[in-house]
């Protein structure tokens, strides 16, 4: 097969899939007439491509992708001018799959299929090659938004960092669940007192008032149990609490500094952790950030993703909450899954609540496993995350 003719299709996966697997020296995507004109589309396909590391020249054709005949007769040229050809019948609208099968009825070309299911091709017509296959792709995170037309931008975390500070996580998150009612006023107290004048290069050493604004004028006392926990732990050195002299101490470092002034770090780290606990993940990233368009703009469209992961070819999207999970979020972690991942992508939310009815009701319709404070005081997450990818 030195052509391949793609039926393409909205999730990404199926328009690269096939052609990552066999091979071929040139892709023809049979495309609706907007695909067809859009060089920027055509040019995130290529980049893709190149970033996989493939040599390979792709061509679009243009097909009234509703009209059985009009799509049977632009796949007779195709097979004609393309006699070493194979057609992968995944993806595509009802109407171009049913034009397919009538080509098929008509010349002996080679179509085969993939199953997302069982992970493995197989061969519809003439296609041995691709019978019972395995698919053996492994994607990591960029890839995913790579093959979507975007690219992975710098988030608030550097995942290079990460396993320097891997036996932190648990007991910081044990000591986050003790104190979880006033965690937020921790961090908002933390927050206040490191705070330093923007054109101030940051510093690690503290000193601040026992008591501090709080969000409308009210007042925070410095929540001395919950910082002498944070000092046996290791996150603050020098400690000093005084109701009449203020606070002081160190942080420990520039990292745990940046934790200790974001109220979501601790769970998303415990998350990131549970993944790579489960054995189950060939790429897992904390603080995602997808750039929609690929192209590093100032106005780019971007958007975070908490934690993600891949296994294999399969994307999994997981949002963390300290709070109330709130349908908008609900909604924006499955429009990410859906654009960035397709049909075989997961979601998941990770909440430090218990999850109400009305939530719960609301990621089922949308398809999202909800992982709550009942599973992480049982320490089932990683349980959790193995239930969800069987």
């Amino acid at each position: 097969m030195e052509t391949l003719i793609e039926l393409y299709d909205e999730r990404p996966l199926e328009n690269v899939l096939a052609a990552e697997v066999f091979r071929p020296a040139h892709v023809v995507y049979v495309c609706p007439a907007r695909v067809a004109k859009s060089h920027n589309l055509h040019r995130q396909l290529r980049d893709y491509f190149a970033h996989r590391g493939q040599e390979i020249s792709l061509e679009f054709v243009k097909a009234d992708v509703y009209r059985v005949e009009a799509i049977l007769k632009t796949l007779r040229r195709i097979t004609a001018r393309y006699p070493d050809c194979a057609v992968d019948i995944t993806g595509g609208t009802d109407a171009v799959l049913y034009a397919a099968g009538l080509l098929g009825a008509e010349t002996p070309v080679p179509a085969f299929t993939y199953s997302r299911r069982k992970n493995r091709f197989y061969e519809i017509q003439n296609a041995p090659f691709a019978d019972d296959l395995p698919c053996k792709v492994v994607y990591s995170v960029e890839d995913c938004f790579r093959m979507a037309g975007g690219a992975m931008r710098p988030g608030r975390m550097d995942n290079r960092l990460l396993a320097d500070y891997a036996p932190d996580i648990p007991p910081f998150f044990r000591l986050y669940l003790k104190h979880r009612k006033g965690w937020t006023g921790l961090i908002t107290y933390l927050q206040r007192v490191s705070q330093t004048p923007p054109e101030a290069p940051v510093s690690l050493e503290v000193r601040g008032s026992y008591t501090v604004k709080g969000e409308r004028g009210s007042r925070i006392d410095a929540p001395e149990e919950a910082l002498k926990a944070l000092e046996r732990i290791g996150f603050l050195r020098e400690l000093r609490v005084d109701r009449q002299n203020g606070v002081s101490f160190r942080f420990r470092d520039l990292q745990i500094r940046q934790w200790l002034r974001d109220v979501g770090s601790v769970l998303e780290l415990y998350t990131y952790l549970a993944c790579l606990d489960s054995g189950l993940f060939d790429d897992v990233r904390l603080s995602a950030v997808v750039d929609w368009e690929g192209r590093g703009r100032q106005d780019a469209v971007t958007n975070e993703l908490d934690v993600m992961c891949t296994r294999g070819v399969t994307p999994v999207f997981i949002s963390c909450k300290t709070g109330e999970v709130k349908t908008e979020a609900l909604n924006e972690l499955a429009i990410l899954r859906d654009r960035f991942g397709g049909k075989i992508a997961r979601a998941a939310v990770v909440t430090a609540e218990r999850g109400g009815a009305a939530m719960r009701s609301r990621a089922a319709e949308l398809h999202i496993q909800v992982m709550d404070l009942n599973d992480l005081t049982a320490g089932r997450l990683v349980k959790c995350i193995r239930k969800m990818m069987k």
